[in-house]
């Protein structure tokens, strides 16, 4: 089942499972980044106002803004 990260906490899982199609403006910058389907992450944490968020993925951490982050379609694992 396809969420975003609104419904994720700091230490839980997820794996990358497509973009939404409203977001093909970040899409090519998403993949630049390594965030390709099947691509698994952990939320390491949200700033006090909730926007950015920090991933870990691939070994590196990540920081998304709200918007470039719900354009990612993923899957809680």
């Amino acid at each position: 089942m396809a969420t975003n990260f609104t419904t994720l906490a700091v230490g839980d899982s997820g794996k990358i499972i497509g973009f939404d199609q409203s977001g093909k403006a970040y899409r090519k910058r998403l993949l630049a980044m390594g965030l390709t389907p099947g691509t698994t992450f952990s939320i390491t944490r949200f700033a006090p106002m909730g926007d950015p968020v920090e991933i870990k993925i691939r070994g590196f951490s990540l920081t998304l803004r709200k918007n470039e982050a719900a354009v990612l379609l993923i899957e809680k694992t």
